[in-house]
């Protein structure tokens, strides 16, 4: 794209610079440490980090009216760095050189209209974000691609070298982990350590594709974070769980574009997005409200958390109305078909209770709010957006349930237009659709099918045996025409042509 061509006054800022400087900031007792340190706790106090910039003041050196100008103009621009989230360089990591960053395709994905027949069924208006869409098939590549790009950065810098990255994973992590540090061979190296028989065979095929060292511990995911925050606390490996303050930086790209989306326009908007190890929610606010401090959007849309009952640690945290009162207690998790939520001890907790403290300052109002739904609503909702031209897995049936539901509590109006996160594709969850339309879904579940959802291939085949093709035995041409004449006959039959 010929820079020439773009208007004169945002010209100059179309490539970004490398301007920012970037540190760590303890959510617990404020400490800072610079970023060239691999830290994901604070060394004085154990708590979690967020990233800030000493820069900030560039933030607000444009009106919000020339930052939409300068983002919707560098969706034009051919260059590898900037067609992903790196879109809001000046937002996600200002420091970082474009030759540092790491892109593989993600972010940007689909914001997809809830059918016709949808909307009627739910009486709400809405539309799914497909982060499926993305290169490991799910949200987390967007914080991967940050927090691999921070470490290339330091690579690039000659501050690190013989990196080894860790994470655990309820399947989703360790997929995108794998694949972005599998693009930096040899100067890293993956392992992942994933709940034994909790994932599913879909999601244990990547990593193992990707050629990360694969460990299943037994337990579950809360039993293998425990494990890797303890090798990170050891040893100088790189943690890749959203303990990484990197990973949260660049799942705010998800809020940029939603608002580039909507032409800036967050007013009567809400984020529907489900809970599980919490990071995700946490870089939801700090997205919107660094876009809403900058004056890039002029409303604060309205956000709803969600959880299933059997991994619900946030919900039942913000049950106590009086904030004073609250006191965080892990859950112990039951079997949840919402698989990659199923976490009971969310080490981004911290970060959830800051940041919706502060979202609800900023909008003046509550704004955040917490939502409990059934396993049977999360599976059913699933297939019905399904049904209806989604791709969700069963987060985003999730999502859909937890909205039907605020709209029940009156949470939601007609009046507003909700974006539900599809974290996953629903590839990656399609054993549980397996289970459920063989009714094989184990008590523990708290799944009745629907026969009304239940959909099974049915077989067609010829009256005479002796008529059936196959590979190793073709029919005679009178055979086959018999063969077809049947079979269309079957089927007209079967579908009432």
């Amino acid at each position: 794209m010929n820079l020439e061509l773009f208007p004169e006054e945002i010209r100059p800022y179309i490539i970004p610079k490398p301007v920012g400087k970037l540190f760590y900031r303890c959510l617990g007792c404020s400490a800072e440490f610079p970023i060239e340190k691999l830290l994901y706790v604070c060394p004085k106090c154990n708590q979690v980090l967020l990233i800030h910039d000493k820069n900030k003041a560039a933030l607000t050196q444009h009106t919000g009216a020339t930052w939409q100008k300068i983002f919707d103009y560098r969706k034009m621009l051919k260059i590898p760095a900037l067609k992903g989230i790196y879109r809001y360089h000046e937002f996600i990591g200002s420091c970082i050189p474009l030759e540092s960053i790491l892109y593989l395709g993600e972010g940007h994905t689909p914001i997809v209209e809830a059918s016709p027949h949808l909307k009627k069924k739910t009486g709400l208006n809405f539309f799914y974000k497909n982060d499926g869409q993305n290169p490991s098939a799910s949200f987390k590549d967007r914080g991967m691609a940050s927090a691999l790009s921070s470490i290339k950065y330091l690579i690039d810098q000659n501050l690190v070298s013989d990196v080894i990255a860790i994470c655990a994973s309820t399947g989703d992590t360790s997929a995108a982990a794998a694949l972005y540090v599998s693009y930096l061979r040899p100067l890293i190296k993956s392992a992942v350590l994933l709940p034994h028989k909790k994932v599913t065979s879909q999601q244990l095929a990547q990593p193992l594709g990707s050629g990360a060292n694969v460990f299943e511990i037994p337990g579950v995911f809360d039993d293998c974070m425990k494990i890797v925050e303890h090798l990170s606390s050891l040893y100088p490996v790189v943690l890749l769980n959203s303990k990484n303050a990197w990973r949260i930086l660049g799942q705010e790209s998800y809020s940029y574009e939603i608002a580039q989306d909507f032409d800036w326009d967050m007013a009567n908007k809400v984020v529907v997005v489900p809970i599980g190890n919490a990071g995700n929610i946490s870089a939801v606010m700090n997205g919107f409200l660094k876009f809403h401090k900058a004056g890039i959007i002029s409303h604060l849309p309205k956000i709803i958390g969600v959880q299933s009952e059997h991994a619900d640690p946030v919900f039942q945290y913000y049950l106590e109305p009086d904030e004073n009162k609250r006191c965080f207690k892990p859950v112990n998790t039951r079997p949840s078909v919402a698989q990659a939520a199923m976490i009971g001890n969310p080490v981004s907790m911290p970060r959830v209770i800051e940041l919706t403290r502060q979202y609800n300052r900023e909008s003046r109002h509550q704004n955040v709010f917490f939502i409990q739904v059934k396993e049977q609503a999360i599976m059913d909702w699933q297939l019905t957006a399904n049904r209806n031209g989604h791709i969700t897995c069963t987060q985003g049936g999730e999502c859909l349930a937890g909205l039907v539901k605020a709209a029940a509590q009156g949470i939601v109006t007609k009046a507003e237009t909700a974006i539900l996160d599809a974290t996953a594709h629903a590839i990656k969850f399609s054993e549980f659709q397996d289970l459920y339309f063989k009714n094989q879904l184990p008590d523990a579940y708290d799944i009745q099918p629907n026969s009304g959802y239940i959909n099974l291939p049915e077989l067609i085949t010829p009256d005479n045996p002796d008529l059936v093709p196959s590979q190793e035995k073709r029919l005679a041409k009178n055979e086959f025409q018999h063969f077809v004449q049947e079979i269309s006959e079957k089927i007209v039959k079967k579908l009432n042509l």
